[in-house]
């Protein structure tokens, strides 16, 4: 899966063949975090990236959605990609309404430009505060960003580690659209789920009235087991958390798989696994139901039938 760039050394492709899903997602389902990267050869990854990943098509994607049981699509811009929106875009439009875009925008971005990006499908952008994927913002350049996608309705996706959120909260608190957290805040599962840190998470949810992400445990985990080989009671280190968001949150938690799974070192994720972990952290039909379809539908498809 290589494409005209050599791809970071000891880099893990996306898995080929997932299994099928033993859990059959609700009607409508959405995966509310997904990237495309590239191809390289269409859409040249940014000079300014910290790495360089296989290739992952729009239709790739596709074909994964429809193996999974999925409906709809969110996908996120990759940050190797930078600022350069093409490739997302690209594949929210050929998505035919079945796919809603987030952005990476600089500064500079004009009026006209970010209409241009509404009219796709983009709904939101994303703030990146982890330092091994991009260069450091400086905070007054994403109010200013913040300030100019307010008007259009938009929503700012922020990714942070867990140990980070007590110096960051204060400026998230600050920001004038809703929020969006990416994989929990990444919390640390080798501490208590009912500890100070994670604590700390909840409340800021609760205070800004945030939506969550409860993905990526294959990140999060430190025991496993892994999700391959069939397992079906995989990372259970991470289920105590995510069940936490999910029952204590249950209007405004979304479901996303992060294919193709950038960055990963330990192991790759049997997707179709992925899918058998949402009953763990979703434990009864009316959550699983929002979690996948009501609350991602509101959010990015609001006022459309579900």
């Amino acid at each position: 899966m290589t494409g005209p760039f050599t791809k970071t050394p000891g880099w893990l492709d996306w898995y080929q063949n997932p299994s099928a899903p033993r859990f059959a997602v609700p009607t409508g389902a959405v995966d509310a975090h997904c990237h495309v990267f590239g191809p390289g050869a269409q859409f040249p990854f940014a000079p300014e990236r910290k790495y360089t990943p296989c290739d992952a098509s729009r239709d790739q994607l596709f074909a994964l959605r429809d193996h999974l049981g999925m409906s709809r699509n969110v996908i996120v811009q990759a940050t190797c990609h930078g600022a350069d929106n093409s490739a997302m875009v690209d594949a929210v439009q050929a998505a035919g309404g079945r796919a809603r875009g987030i952005a990476t925008v600089r500064t500079d971005i004009t009026d006209t430009e970010l209409r241009r990006l509404d009219e796709a499908g983009v709904r939101g952008v994303r703030f990146n505060f982890l330092p091994r994927l991009v260069e450091g913002t400086p905070k007054d350049d994403l109010t200013t960003i913040a300030r100019k996608i307010a008007p259009l309705g938009w929503h700012i996706v922020i990714y942070f580690e867990g140990p980070d959120l007590e110096g960051l909260e204060g400026f998230f608190d600050t920001l004038p659209t809703p929020l969006v957290v990416d994989h929990m805040g990444r919390p640390d599962v080798t501490r208590p789920v009912d500890g100070p840190e994670f604590g700390r998470f909840l409340r800021f949810v609760e205070r800004n009235e945030a939506w969550v992400k409860v993905s990526c445990p294959e990140r999060l985990t430190v025991t496993g087991p892994p999700a391959l080989n069939g397992e079906q009671n995989a990372y259970t280190d991470v289920v105590p958390f995510s069940r936490r968001v999910v029952e204590e949150f249950p209007d405004s938690v979304l479901w996303g798989s992060d294919w193709p799974h950038p960055n990963l070192t330990d192991h790759m994720p049997d997707d179709g696994l992925l899918v058998d972990h949402i009953p763990h952290v979703a434990t009864a039909p009316e959550l699983q139901h929002k979690l996948l379809v009501a609350n991602p539908m509101r959010l990015y498809w609001p006022g459309e039938d579900y």
